[in-house]
């Protein structure tokens, strides 16, 4: 019998009661404690208390595939590596490197084996150096595995456990409520041992659903993380969490058991002697979104989805006037928790989480936009039949060469601008390598892949980009330092904490303008980005500028005297303005 800490044993089995009803709940608690902790592993004597100590300001991540750079003779994870401790030393604190293990289809969500590194990327000795160098992200694909794995090969030769592992339903039930990200068809007929059966694909029909009402299941998942967690893994990124519970006649999304599992998955990280930060990746609206945050019980920390479009939106459009209405309506994070927040990431800019925030003719203008500059679009099926744009398909660093008006010269002055709202927010900063590097639309991926999100997926042949990077004049020079020298600045600020104190300014709709406030009371710094191709004079008296205190702006150096009546911000100008410096 494990030993286990009695507050851990009633919590976890009062949960696992809730999740599996007939499921001999002790029993259940020593295998999942067996999971997760095998021999010779320990766990805490008392959970970790919810505290604002598990990041600061220093903290920032860049989100990176283990091949964005490639030169067709070393290991793309040494490349990674090589750029890493070369160019992001310094500048983030973590590093996101998207799913690394063999797989089949959707650049890595297909996975085919959770516990081998794809030899064409490198092998875990890769993975362990970068993650003594920086706090290492990997992604938990939980709610589906590959066709063409092992796991579903099992299970339709009808071997057990795997035969019980994936969802199974009827075309007879009714499934119309089903939430869905994609158009592809829900169920997939397969052929196995006992006869033709139906599969649940919530994504595709190559990336198959697992069975959760199977405890085997759950506890398999549970010794996956503990072997990244072995690996040097800190952060567990929870991919398409929200869908993981299924049930017909049901949207099968959000679902109870869904939160209760993710509060188990908590439970042990707080119990775990590593400190483990459990990220879920919900591309839902706000109130859907904010929900897995739990009772400070589930996620430690929550993408910040609607963040993207909004900023997509003020940049294209001038305006910050929806992006304000929106910053003025969230809620701080709970203590022991945050967002993470961010422009650009591997997939496109969602459009689902801007629903009821963005008015359907100001969407439009903005797909329409992104289209003109050679973006593309991602739909999704709707229960009525129809179809909505489900994501934009674009780099950020593309979408940025032209605004509702037409093409300008100041796409570079844009996009940083763009960059720097994310640097500014309560939360955690976090940007695609892609958006460091200013990488423009990958067009020729598109076609050749077949695949739009290819568009923002390009992979950088390594010699290339450093002979771009050793010209001052390109635009992958300009971009890289000027978000780094930012992101350096940021992790000086206290003010910048995860949770610092946050108000947003109400100042006019071309500035948008956040006031944050260090824990202790002893910063205060007034960011304002100017989100319009035109020159703003922003009164001083709107910003609360304390008379007794010296202020300066961290971005240009230049001081702000007392008595002076305006602040002037050029096209796409942003100002850090601190009484601390």
């Amino acid at each position: 019998m494990p030993n286990i800490p009695a507050s851990l044993s009633s919590r976890l089995t009062a949960l696992l009661s809730r999740i599996y009803f007939d499921a001999d709940a002790q029993d259940l608690t020593d295998k999942v404690f067996e999971a997760f902790w095998p021999e010779g592993a320990h766990c805490r004597k008392r959970p970790r208390q919810p505290a604002n100590s598990l990041w600061s300001e220093k903290d920032a991540m860049v989100i990176t595939y283990g091949d964005t750079l490639i030169d067709g003779v070393h290991k793309p994870l040494d490349l990674l590596y090589d750029f890493l401790l070369e160019h992001m030393k310094g500048v983030v604190s973590g590093v996101h490197i998207l799913p690394f293990f063999p797989f089949t289809s959707d650049d890595g969500f297909a996975v085919t084996d959770y516990r081998k590194v794809n030899p064409s990327l490198g092998d875990w000795a890769d993975i362990e150096r970068i993650g003594k160098s920086f706090h290492l992200m990997s992604d938990l694909v939980l709610n589906h595995v590959s066709s063409q794995g092992t796991w579903f090969n099992a299970y339709r030769q009808g071997q057990a456990p795997y035969d019980r592992f994936f969802f199974e339903a009827s075309p007879d039930e009714d499934l119309s409520m089903v939430v869905r990200p994609r158009t592809t068809p829900l169920l997939r007929e397969v052929d196995t041992s006992r006869g033709p059966r139906h599969v649940w694909c919530t994504f595709s029909h190559d990336q198959v659903d697992l069975d959760f009402r199977n405890p085997e299941v759950l506890l398999e998942i549970l010794r996956i993380i503990r072997l990244h967690i072995d690996e040097g893994v800190r952060i567990i990124r929870l991919d398409a969490v929200a869908f993981i519970w299924k049930e017909p006649g049901t949207p099968s999304i959000h679902m109870p058991k869904t939160h209760a599992i993710v509060q188990l998955l908590r439970l042990l990280a707080d119990y775990a002697t590593e400190t483990v930060v459990l990220l879920t990746e919900t591309n839902v609206p706000k109130a859907e979104n904010l929900s897995y945050f739990g009772q400070r019980n589930e996620a430690h920390a929550i993408y910040n989805f609607p963040l993207p479009p909004l900023i997509l939106h003020a940049m294209l459009s001038g305006s910050a006037k929806h992006i304000r209405s929106w910053q003025r309506a969230m809620p701080p994070a709970p203590l022991g928790c945050a967002y993470l927040n961010f422009a650009a990431s591997h997939d496109g800019v969602g459009m689902r989480p801007v629903e009821g925030l963005l008015p359907d003719d100001e969407i439009a203008r903005v797909i329409e936009t992104v289209k003109e500059a050679g973006g593309l679009a991602s739909m999704r099926a709707l229960p009525d039949g129809g179809q909505s744009v489900y994501e934009l398909n674009t780099a950020f660093f593309s979408a940025m060469a032209r605004t509702f008006e037409g093409e300008d010269g100041y796409q570079i002055e844009r996009f940083v601008c763009s960059q720097t709202i994310v640097m500014s927010l309560e939360g955690i900063p976090a940007l695609y390598i892609h958006s460091m590097l200013a990488t423009p639309n990958d067009l020729e991926g598109v076609e050749r892949r077949g695949m739009n999100r290819a568009i923002n997926r390009h992979r950088w042949d390594y010699p290339t980009l450093r002979a771009r990077l050793a010209d001052p004049d390109s635009d992958q020079v300009r971009v890289l330092q000027a978000l780094s020298e930012r992101l350096r600045m940021r992790a000086k600020q206290p003010a910048f904490h995860p949770n610092a104190t946050q108000f947003t300014l109400m100042l006019e709709d071309r500035v948008f303008g956040i006031w944050r406030q260090s824990l202790d009371r002893s910063q205060s710094i007034f960011a304002l980005h100017n989100v319009s191709a035109e020159t703003v004079d922003v009164p001083v008296a709107t910003l609360n500028l304390i008379e007794d205190e010296h202020w300066m702006d961290l971005l240009t150096g230049e001081h702000i005297p007392s008595g002076q009546e305006t602040v002037a911000l050029a096209p796409y100008q942003c100002r850090w303005i601190t009484n601390r410096h």
